[in-house]
């Protein structure tokens, strides 16, 4: 019964959407991919903006439900009986009133099951669209038959643009240059590959005042370089949204230093490698957002390689949602922390293999965030460089929290909303 009302309300967002997209005709970019949508998503409403009335999908509002949300610009009412009343006093007043509606939406859209994304482009057709990453084991692959039919379906987006409309993607993901030949879409491409139209080199991390402070490198479009830099969080993943930024920014005749000087105030958004003082002069790396085989595993190189850290300690939560492919990613995973880290966190059922796992770094084991959390703070030292990730529902939000040198810093945490918080 309650996914037979889910369904109807679904279906009813949808029609609304779909009424509000034909009477105000927004120009459509999605986002799409395993992983970096929100980062990507971000990255590219700050240099739209600066040409565009801009609205984008706030936070990682990215499904049947979430991509009518931003259509609508409304907030997710969380099941209350006022919030969907708010949602539909929105509704009415877009489609009865005048209003001086976005002419551009950034909409990042994700696919949970089989059918997601038809049902999304139902709604609403991009006239460019961004794949972020497609890896060999994407998350969500449970709910699929195969890792391939996640990424035809993270990739289907791409088949609807017309001829000779962007399409932006890695060049450095095998699988989405495979997909882009089936297409008839202009293609623009990013990353570290010397065939990349928007290249970025010369990876490092930034510094300022002494202490780790972003990541930087070249980037070079069109017979241009320049510096590029994202502050506040750290990893080469990081570079990758901002990449993608501006190479959809060429696509709309926005040049290289304009679209640079438009991500001079981006930062990811929250979990995503963010960077925190810790307690005892440690520093925090927060990815707490969610995990999959291909983030933990560039998370771990990054803390692998993070400067003058005297201590490494990797926090690892469960990895959720790889159906058969679990055993393996984690056996995998466990043995890369070993040999990236001084101390190995394990939090949750999964990770119990990473004690198994070849090498001699030590293991210590949680069956929850709370109890890490609890147990943590006393073994922290000076210097250490605390590296904390966890799929969703594992919150490992809340071992950041407690390991915070400033409390008040948990307001740039992710999952802070007070629905979130009175979960268990």
């Amino acid at each position: 019964m309650k996914s037979f009302l889910k369904m109807i309300v679904a279906n009813m967002l949808a029609i609304v959407a779909r009424a509000v997209v034909h009477r105000y005709a927004p120009r459509i970019v999605m986002v799409t991919g395993s992983v970096g949508k929100s980062s990507t998503k971000d990255a590219i409403a700050a240099v739209l903006a600066k040409r565009f009335f801009v609205r984008k999908s706030e936070k990682n509002l990215n499904t049947e439900f979430g991509v009518p949300y931003t259509i609508l610009g409304v907030k997710d009412p969380w099941g209350t009986f006022f919030g969907w009343v708010s949602v539909m006093k929105a509704s009415l007043a877009l489609l009865l009133l005048p209003n001086h509606y976005p002419n551009l939406l950034v909409l990042e859209v994700g696919a949970d099951r089989p059918g997601d994304l038809a049902r999304i482009l139902s709604i609403a057709n991009p006239v460019a669209v961004v794949v972020t990453r497609l890896p060999e084991v994407p998350v969500h692959v449970e709910a699929y038959s195969s890792p391939e039919a996640v990424r035809e379906e993270e990739f289907s987006p791409a088949y609807s643009l017309k001829n000779g409309e962007p399409l932006i993607l890695s060049a450095d993901d095998p699988y989405a240059l495979d997909s882009a030949v089936r297409t008839s879409a202009r293609i623009i491409s990013y990353g570290t590959s010397e065939d990349s139209m928007v290249r970025i080199s010369d990876i490092g991390f930034y510094e300022s005042g002494g202490k780790v402070a972003g990541m930087q490198a070249t980037i070079s479009m069109n017979g241009q370089q320049e510096n590029l830099v994202v502050k506040g969080s750290v990893g080469t993943t990081h570079l990758f949204p901002a990449a993608a930024a501006v190479a959809l920014a060429g696509a709309f005749d926005i040049p290289l230093p304009e679209a640079l000087k438009a991500l001079d105030g981006y930062e990811p958004p929250p979990g995503r490698g963010r960077l925190f003082a810790g307690i005892k002069g440690s520093i925090i790396i927060d990815d707490s957002y969610n995990a999959s085989p291909v983030a933990v595993e560039e998370a771990l190189s990054t803390l692998k390689s993070f400067p003058r850290a005297k201590r490494r300690i990797a926090v690892l939560g469960d990895m959720l949602e790889l159906g058969r492919y679990s055993a393996i990613e984690h056996d995998r995973i466990g043995a890369l922390a070993k040999d990236s880290a001084d101390i190995v966190v394990a939090i949750g059922v999964r990770t119990r293999a990473f004690a198994a796992a070849k090498g001699k770094t030590e293991v210590m084991l949680f069956n929850t965030a709370r109890a890490a959390a609890e147990a943590l703070p006393a073994l922290i030292r000076k210097d250490d460089a605390i590296l904390v990730k966890g799929s969703q529902s594992m919150r490992t939000e809340r071992v950041v929290e407690a390991m915070l040198a400033h409390p008040s810093d948990a307001l740039f945490l992710v999952r802070q909303e007070r629905e979130w918080k009175r979960k268990v």
